[in-house]
Order: structure tokens, then sequence, then C-alpha cells
């Protein structure tokens, strides 16, 4: 048996449910990209397309034959979205690293002229991936395009050095973790929680950054990241509220 095979087949048994390893490995592989990301280590992008790679085949459930056959288009795009972006970001933190820089990142809030504009592209991408989702049939392509939406979001702000990033993410995961169990997809939603865990010491350990590492003075302003943290809470429960 190759090892490709082995790849697309192998499954792990808990009584009656069966787990694909490739899902496992997949999520594994995020998580070893996001703990390089906190890093701020450019391997970070490679290591994590290669997760996203073996993830899209296991959120195309009933495509791919795997044991949920629950098809998450939102999850399965989303794969694609972040091999898209993270080309983008090793480009950048890439081409940062060549010109002589330490850290292929600096790590910054961002201003007010950018919060204009992500805020109505992030609004009119959520509400074209919701009808794109509902109308192929996705499950729960209300969630499913929050996640979507959130995973573009908080790729390119990683690749920035946007501090709100972390925050976004965190966000994803909320409502990717009862989402997924609800559809069965128990690994990934086991690494959701435990992302949701790293997220939250990344963000942390870039605010503990000396001032050295960053041009942004207002990095460790408590009534900013209060304020920041807030717009977080209020999201997420609207989201909870309406989806679940």
């Amino acid at each position: 048996m190759s090892l490709l095979h082995w790849l697309f087949t192998a499954e792990l048994h808990f009584g009656s449910k069966a787990i694909l390893w490739r899902e496992i490995i997949g999520n594994l592989f995020g998580l070893a990209g996001a703990i390089l990301g906190m890093r701020r280590k450019v391997w970070t992008w490679p290591v994590g397309i290669i997760g996203n790679a073996l993830l899209f085949t296991v959120f195309l459930g009933a495509v791919f034959d795997t044991p949920q056959a629950k098809d998450l288009y939102g999850q399965a795009g989303r794969q694609v979205l972040f091999i898209a972006v993270s080309i983008y970001g090793w480009s950048m933190w890439y081409a940062r690293r060549q010109q002589g820089d330490r850290t292929p990142v600096v790590p910054r809030w961002t201003t007010t002229r950018e919060k204009f504009i992500l805020a109505p592209v992030t609004l009119a991408f959520f509400i074209a991936s919701y009808f794109i989702l509902k109308s192929l049939g996705s499950w729960g392509p209300g969630p499913d395009a929050w996640i979507f939406t959130g995973s573009a979001l908080a790729t390119y702000g990683m690749a920035r050095g946007y501090l709100e990033f972390w925050l976004v993410w965190i966000g994803v995961d909320a409502i990717g973790v009862p989402l997924l169990l609800k559809a069965g997809y128990y690994p990934s939603a086991a690494l959701y929680a435990i992302y949701g865990a790293f997220v939250i010491w990344g963000f942390a350990s870039w605010l503990r950054l000396p001032d050295s590492a960053t041009d942004d003075p207002s990095v460790k302003d408590p009534a900013r990241i209060l304020r920041s943290l807030g717009l977080l809470l209020v999201l997420v429960l609207v989201g909870l509220y309406f989806w679940f």
C-alpha cells in the first residue's frame, strides 16, 4: 500500500465513530503552523499549506467519501483561500527577511483608515459567502460563512502583522467548535478548541514583545485591548445566538 493510498483511506475507530487519519494529520500541521506564526517564523506558511491541502479533501465529505459524508463548502473553500493568502503572506515575510529585517513581520494595531476599508469589505464578503454556500447546499451556511470570512480576514491580518488577527481567530474558533461537533468532525472540533488556547497565548505573546519589536506605541494600550476584546465578545455572542 502506497503512502498516498493509506493517507486517503486510513481511519481511526472509536466505537461506532470513524475518523480519517488525514483529518488528524491536517489539523496537526495547522497547529504547528499556528505555533510557528506565534513565534513569527516564515515556516508558518508552508507548514500551514500542507495542512490546508489535506483538510480540503476532508471537508468535502460526500465528494471524497469520508465517514461524515457532509459537505462543508465553506470549510473546504477556506482551505483553498488559505493556500492563496498563505502564498501572499509567505512572500511578504520572506521579502522582509531578505531585506535584512530580524523578524519577518512587525506587530501593530490596524489604523482607522484600514478599519474603514476592511469593515465593509468583510461584511460584503460574508454576505456573498453565505448566499454562495447556501446555494451550494453547504451544511450550516451561516456559521460556515462566518468561519470562511473570519479565516480569510485573520490570514490576511497575520500577513500584515495586525494584532487583531489573533482576536479574529478566537471568533472563528468560538463558532467553529460547535459547528464541527454538530457535523461530526470531532478531531477538527478538538483542534479548533486547542487552536483557541494557542491563539490566546499568541495574542498575549505579541502584546509582551519589547517596544523595539514594533513601530506602534499603542500596542500595549489597555483601553485599546479592552475595546477590541469587547467587540469580539459581542460578535461571537450574536453568532452563537443566531446559529446555535
